[in-house]
């Protein structure tokens, strides 16, 4: 069934993220999808399937506020949403704990099972109760909940309601918080090979202090210096994310961004001989890693999508190379990325990591809420299906070995 009609049918199917992110890599306009969902809801209000994917749009169309509310009217009628393998019969059957959120809130695994035998069942739970609502059959569970303050409450309780699980648990509750910036920063220090710059908390008030020489840099954090970078509290995706090179320049930065507290690390040149900085997405499943992508770009702030691989077929060239030969990035860097999994606890996570000047590796971020996904046209993109491919197999793998299916 082509996505109108999935969209437009009476009984509307739950779409995920997937397609919507299909479309937005593709350079689709999903507004008018969005416009078209809205004006079909609006003749279906008790229809939460239809109110849940028109969240999701709205939330991939920027505007944050209106899709949580949206995504409020569809939990209100629904806690469980069910998404159906492409591939049937399905092999297994993965319940997926999440929370309500954006799209950085929970782990986006239907992009990497989009074209699997896995059912997937969003469960959407709650602080107080966090499993109140019936549970549907499963062969295993997997918390797709990602760490922030506000989801604290939600991963304490199933802590405890998940303790003596009948079924599997993949990346437990009690391990999610060590992807968190500063416990990820404290976490990793001393490991051979790998490079995390402490990430430091730093209330408003505080910075103020130091932009208005009142206080400096070192005094309030012992051994920094500028240049830093600073970043909101639970920011994700690079929103608010800066380099600041001197006292002077924080007040402007602090005019320019909102939040009480924000997360503060001094900043590492990583860039090459030739001036380029390069980031790699690395998923660990069960402590192996495998290679999602690698950006090459101009400034320090590297996003694949703003690195301009689609429009040069050099970056793309290398890209290949990478994925082609991760094996030889494994032997330089592979017991630090076994170090990550096996610190952490988690079975799934990724990691945005870079190589420094002198051949260490350079950790930015951890997270199992990370898109991971073999979205990228094959005409541009022809090496990256057959390498993607080995993520998902060994994602599927892993999930099999460990429900003994």
């Amino acid at each position: 069934m082509v996505l109108a009609e999935m969209i437009n049918s009476p009984e509307t199917t739950f779409l995920g993220l997937a397609p919507f992110l299909r479309m937005s890599i593709a350079g689709t306009d999903i507004l008018p999808i969005g416009q078209e969902m809205l004006a079909h809801a609006q003749q279906l209000p008790n229809e939460p399937n239809l109110w849940m994917n028109l969240s999701t749009v709205i939330l991939c169309l920027g505007q944050r506020e209106l899709g949580l509310a949206i995504q409020a009217q569809a939990l209100a009628m629904k806690r469980v949403y069910h998404l159906a393998a492409l591939r049937q019969p399905a092999k297994l059957r993965l319940l997926m704990l999440m929370v309500p959120g954006d799209l950085s809130a929970n782990t986006p695994l239907d992009c990497l099972l989009e074209d699997s035998d896995i059912d997937l069942d969003f469960y959407f739970v709650s602080p107080d109760t966090p499993l109140a609502v019936p549970i549907p059959e499963h062969d295993a569970v997997i918390v797709g909940i990602s760490a922030a303050d506000d989801s604290c409450a939600a991963l304490a309780a199933l802590e405890a309601a998940l303790a003596n699980w009948p079924k599997p648990i993949i990346n437990a509750p009690q391990h999610v918080p060590t992807t968190e910036r500063n416990t990820a920063s404290q976490l990793l220090q001393n490991v051979p090979g790998l490079l995390i710059p402490p990430t430091l908390r730093a209330s408003r008030e505080t910075l103020q202090a130091i932009a208005t020489g009142k206080a400096s840099l070192a005094e309030m954090f012992a051994g920094c210096d500028f240049p830093i970078i600073l970043r909101p509290e639970g920011s994700h995706g690079g929103r608010g994310l800066e380099k600041v090179d001197c006292a002077g320049d924080v007040s402007g930065y602090l005019s320019r961004v909102e939040g009480a507290e924000f997360f503060l690390a001094p900043f590492i040149d990583y860039s090459n001989d030739d001036g380029l900085f390069r980031k790699y997405r690395i998923a660990l499943i069960d402590g192996v890693p495998y290679a999602c992508h690698m950006a090459v770009s101009s400034h320090w702030m590297v996003h694949y999508v703003n690195a301009d691989m689609y429009e040069d077929a050099q970056k793309r060239e290398e890209e290949a190379s990478f994925m082609t030969h991760f094996d030889d990035f494994v032997r330089h860097h592979g017991a630090a990325l076994y170090a990550i999994a096996q610190r952490t606890g988690l079975d799934y996570v990724a990691v945005d990591c870079a190589v420094t000047q002198d051949g260490q590796l350079l950790v930015f971020e951890i997270d199992h809420a990370m898109v991971v996904h073999a979205m990228d046209p094959v005409e541009l993109f022809p090496y990256k299906q057959m390498h993607m491919q080995k993520v998902q197999d060994a994602f599927r793998d892993f999930l099999l070995r460990r429900t003994d299916l």
